[in-house]
């Protein structure tokens, strides 16, 4: 038997559906709402309980990040980064530091290196985990948000103990990171990821192998081939489409050509397989905290010299800099001119596609009760696209 969105469509909706016509009735969806990823709200114009049109609103949430750093120095920025992305800041520190440190030519030392990258899979860990909580419970399965937002938080113990923060770190800058690990750290990392791997199996038999989570997400929101380059889809969502496109293996940053990993790919591209896609690349990151740890230098330092950061003139200069993170390609693109200030900066996120172009498209036609879990499924944050 069908899932509901599996269902043919009772009538074939206009662009903009008449609320004259008596047969079309306007909702919201959210702002607050457990299904989305954040407080974004959805203008939802349905016929019966048949989504017939969509449109994303945002603005309830940090705006104008763009500009607020384009008048603060560059140092009094890494407080404002972390918030572009709340649930995974550690790749806005990444990025905004790649990018001075091309334009000023700062050599990041090879402790530094591992250390961000050790920094980063954790916060992708923690990011998925997040996710995968939402994702269940978008699908009536509760229990499971508990136990990963549980998990989520053994990771945050580490990190306050790795940054002397739980959500947002600072912990990369320019040049490399702030400290070095505390000692005894490598062995607490293991027994978290024993415990996640632990998890990840358990949830594989209360999730993935549930026959009503596969009723409703199977045959969900499917993205098409010709969809991917169109929309500018990226990450897990085009994985799940048989893309295997990762920056982290086509264009290797800080020491992931020293990790061994595969590119995780599906084909069927529908909610179930993008979660699967992210559920198998929980694993991975997993087995790529260990290599990290395994094949980190003891010694070494963990920072760059650098002039006084409080009046520092960057040299004037441009680029674009990028990296995976959990939802795909994430970039920066920044102009200096000299001084101490940005002269512009733009950021790249995944969300601003996912969450408004491809969710208004998928939306329509879909059953209501099935919106949040096609929401979850893109996985976006809201504040990225109020940048």
């Amino acid at each position: 038997m069908p899932s509901i969105s599996q269902q043919p469509h009772k009538f074939d909706p206009p662009l903009e559906p008449d609320l004259t016509s008596g047969k079309y009735v306007k909702i919201w969806h959210g702002p607050q709402h457990p299904g989305i990823t954040g407080n974004m709200s959805l203008e939802l114009t349905i016929c019966g309980d048949e989504v017939a049109h969509c449109k994303t609103h945002v603005g309830y949430l940090h705006r104008g990040f763009e500009k607020l750093m384009e008048r603060r120095t560059f140092i009094q920025n890494f407080p404002v980064v972390c918030r572009i992305a709340v649930p995974e800041p550690a790749f806005n520190e990444y990025l905004y530091a790649a990018a001075i440190e091309e334009i000023a030519e700062i050599e990041v030392p090879e402790l530094a290196q591992w250390l961000r990258v050790l920094n980063l899979e954790l916060m992708r860990l923690a990011s998925y985990l997040m996710w995968l909580g939402g994702s269940s419970g978008s699908f009536g399965m509760t229990t499971v948000y508990q136990w990963t937002v549980t998990h989520r938080d053994y990771i945050l113990d580490l990190f306050e103990e790795m940054t002397g923060a739980r959500i947002y770190h600072m912990y990369i800058t320019p040049g490399g990171v702030r400290a070095k690990l505390p000692e005894g750290f490598k062995g607490r990392v293991l027994k978290v990821m024993q415990g996640v791997e632990k998890l990840l199996y358990e949830v594989e038999k209360v999730v993935f192998n549930n026959h009503v989570f596969k009723l409703r997400s199977q045959g969900l929101g499917i993205i098409s081939k010709d969809m991917i380059d169109e929309y500018g889809i990226v990450g897990p969502n085009q994985r799940a489409c048989g893309f295997e496109r990762d920056l982290r293996k086509d264009q290797p940053y800080l020491v992931y050509d020293q990790l061994d990993f595969e590119v995780v790919t599906e084909t069927e591209s529908d909610a179930y397989t993008r979660a699967w896609v992210r559920y198998q690349e929980m694993h991975q990151s997993v087995s790529m905290i260990r290599q990290v740890l395994d094949k980190m230098p003891e010694g070494g330092s963990f920072h760059a010299d650098l002039p006084n950061v409080l009046h520092w003139n960057v040299p004037a200069g441009e680029t674009y800099v990028k990296a995976e993170c959990t939802r795909g390609e994430y970039g920066y693109y920044m102009v200096t001119d000299g001084s101490e200030y940005l002269q512009r900066i733009h950021i790249r996120g995944p969300s601003y596609t996912h969450a408004v172009s491809v969710m208004e498209k998928l939306a329509v036609g879909i059953n209501i009760a099935d919106v949040a879990g096609l929401m979850v499924s893109l996985h976006t944050y809201p504040p990225e696209i109020e940048r």
